[in-house]
């Protein structure tokens, strides 16, 4: 439990929910009436407040516009038949934004800031959680540095915000994916495994060439010998072999420690299948599709779910998958989604009810 929160609200007169629908809604493209922001000033963060959603004024030399030191976390909340509100591991996504902030020299945000002012945002705004199926409210806690000065060190000002965001589905369809072997997402040392914003501004000139040969995104290599595989774009990936589940190994520190990815791993579980975690190369891989035994391919994220991917390119050697034949995939989404959305127990203790 989160300790009681001293927080200044200010809400709408009137909300701009009666002015849309929440069906088929694009991701990342509305937001709710309300935001949450917290300042960290001299060593503690104080002024925190809910209020209307809003512009931020800036001063141009606002320290994460030239450094970079700025990250954020992508959570979920559902609504069930009954109409309660609830969040899908919240405390994990808390904890990996702290990793996050101390690899990126950046305070740490407090439990009750985070956990109860997200609670208490989503309550206000609990109308804007959509109650069709694939759809939720999308919860995005960020942080930035905010010293308006020019100048290479860790800022001695923060502001710490959380806006959210109704959505629909973020893939609709299966993916083709083009496994990259010239540029580089992380490496052993670096910043992988943080959710920092640099991570993805990086990543965006592979990702415009791969959609150029037509694909929607690219299947990252290591740094080195660009064999051994990482993640795809915005998910983490995984790959039927024969009876067992393989995921790349978070070891290196060059992936990010998906909350999706922890879950689906433990559901695979729950379905009979065996999960190994390890070092794969894209030699494993296409042994395993020559042999006849990659059966299935797909990403796991917040935003995507559980997304099939229906082809896989690594340089002139394509494999094909037919999607409407897979059956783990798909039953994986479906029992996330029904704990997610209150059909089935909630045997793990995921969901943190509003």
């Amino acid at each position: 439990m989160t300790a009681a929160l001293d927080i200044n609200i200010t809400k709408v007169e009137t909300s701009k929910l009666l002015e849309m629908t929440l069906e088929n809604i694009p991701f990342g493209k509305y937001f709710t009436d309300h935001m949450l922001e917290a300042d960290y000033e001299n060593g503690e963060w104080k002024n925190v407040e809910i209020k209307p959603y809003q512009p931020l004024l800036m001063e141009p030399s606002v320290a994460a516009l030239h450094y970079g030191q700025a990250i954020f976390e992508g959570i979920k909340a559902y609504k069930d038949q009954d109409g309660n509100v609830a969040i899908f591991r919240p405390q994990d996504n808390f904890k990996r934004f702290n990793i996050s902030a101390e690899r990126m020299q950046m305070p740490t945000v407090p439990e009750e800031i985070f956990m109860e002012g997200m609670r208490m945002l989503i309550e206000i705004d609990k109308n804007w959680v959509p109650s069709m199926k694939d759809h939720s409210l999308y919860i995005r806690p960020f942080m930035f540095s905010s010293d308006p000065v020019i100048g290479v060190k860790p800022s001695e000002t923060y502001k710490f915000m959380i806006i959210l965001s109704p959505t629909g589905p973020y893939y609709t369809a299966p993916m083709k994916i083009y496994v990259e072997e010239k540029y580089t997402r992380a490496a052993p040392g670096g910043v992988g495994f943080s959710k920092n914003a640099g991570n993805y501004g990086a990543s965006m000139l592979a990702t415009a060439e791969a959609k150029k040969a037509g694909y929607d995104q690219v299947l990252w290599t290591d740094a080195f010998e660009h064999r051994y595989l990482q993640e795809v774009g915005t998910m983490n990936v995984f790959f039927i072999i024969g009876n067992t589940a393989v995921t790349p190994s978070l070891e290196e520190g060059t992936i990010l420690a998906g909350v999706t990815r922890d879950s689906a791993m433990e559901v695979l579980k729950d379905m009979g299948l065996e999960v190994v975690e390890k070092k794969i190369s894209i030699e494993d891989l296409m042994d395993a599709h020559r042999a006849g035994i990659l059966y299935e391919v797909f990403g796991t994220g917040t935003a995507a779910t559980i997304s099939l991917i229906k082809e896989l390119r690594y340089k002139d050697y394509v494999m094909h998958f037919d999607t409407d034949q897979w059956k783990i995939a798909p039953e994986l989404k479906t029992r996330l989604t029904d704990i997610r959305e209150g059909r089935a127990a909630d045997t793990h203790g995921w969901m943190f009810k509003v």
